[in-house]
């Protein structure tokens, strides 16, 4: 009678070796991502790959990113319990979920409503309350919500983004990809000081291109 609660366990253990192997080493992060089921955020054909280390096509021509890329931009974001989080790309929701255990608050915002819409039921249904899910151009950010502690982008831009640059508070950090879409891109952490901006090069990645604009209904 025990056999699905250990598959289920050994699932978690091999979901979780899979992120310290990658470098997701924060326990916080880790916590984190063992109480959020990734499959819940994984539907139709895909389902079954929901805790493997690899990225996955959700709807609107986007992916679910792979966990250890979630690990380790959370890992760099620094999340700290007093935190608002501005998330550009919201997707399937599950970044914001993790970034939902660790944050005050988290704004999450997508250029697509068929995103948007599923995602905002979704955090319903699993009562998570501090998430507010907005459909809008995310590559302006939300001034009129800004400064944010953290914002963390979850496409690739050509620079960091102007106007997501000047919503980060003194002392925040960005994360974000960057790079030509077609090309190697490099996640990069961006902390705002006093005197400008230290930029820290992280590690390749491969997202999909931050666009401006909304996406079709």
């Amino acid at each position: 009678m025990n056999e699905p609660a250990t598959s289920e366990a050994e699932r978690k253990m091999q979901f979780l070796y899979a992120l310290r192997s990658k470098g997701v080493m924060d326990a916080r992060v880790l916590t984190a991502m063992e109480k959020v089921d990734r499959g819940a955020f994984v539907t139709g054909h895909f389902a079954d790959r929901a805790y493997d280390d690899m990225p996955l096509p959700i709807a609107c021509g986007q992916t679910i990113s792979q966990p250890s890329v979630v690990g380790l931009m959370t890992q760099a974001l620094n999340v700290q319990p007093r935190d608002k989080v501005l998330e550009v790309g919201t997707g399937s929701g599950y970044q914001a979920a993790i970034l939902s255990q660790l944050a005050r608050r988290v704004y999450s915002v997508d250029r697509h409503a068929h995103l948007t819409r599923p995602a905002r039921k979704l955090f319903e249904e699993m009562d998570v309350t501090n998430i507010t899910v907005l459909t809008g151009d995310g590559s302006f950010g939300l001034p009129e919500l800004a400064p944010f502690d953290r914002i963390i982008v979850t496409a690739a831009a050509e620079d960091p983004p102007g106007p997501l640059l000047a919503q980060l508070r003194l002392g925040g950090i960005m994360v974000v990809p960057v790079g030509q879409s077609d090309a190697v891109q490099s996640l990069i952490k961006v902390t705002k000081l006093e005197q400008g901006f230290d930029y820290e090069e992280l590690l390749p990645v491969r997202f999909v291109p931050l666009l401006e604009g909304m996406g079709q209904e």
